[in-house]
């Protein structure tokens, strides 16, 4: 009967992904005036689109975990205190932002 190979270090994906970035920045409104708009108007919508786009529960998308998600998804610097921060001072322009960003890399064949 033949042994088994013993397993002693595990493949590390992320130390061989480049730093990512936000597409536009946190304040970029202009660059997306539809998205702004509907963030302004009927931010629920707009987070609930973002939550969809992002396969998951409509309630989550202006959440703090949904952001640290996304940002870990691409590797984008950042942590969960800066999330937070964001989301709780801003969460229009952080839930906008985030749906530029879903835009920007869906044009890019980048988005998955």
């Amino acid at each position: 009967m033949a042994s088994q190979p013993v397993i002693t270090v595990q493949p590390q994906l992320l130390a061989t992904q480049q730093p990512g970035h936000w597409q536009t920045g946190l304040m970029d409104c202009c660059t997306d005036c539809g998205v702004c708009l509907c963030g302004s108007f009927c931010l629920p919508c707009l987070a609930c689109q973002v939550a969809g786009d992002l396969s998951e529960c409509c309630l989550c998308g202006s959440s703090v975990a949904i952001r640290t998600m996304y940002r870990t998804r691409y590797n984008i610097p950042g942590s969960i205190v800066g999330d937070y921060v964001t989301i709780w001072c801003c969460t229009p322009c952080a839930v906008c932002q985030l749906k530029r960003d879903i835009n920007r890399r869906r044009e890019l064949g980048i988005f998955w």
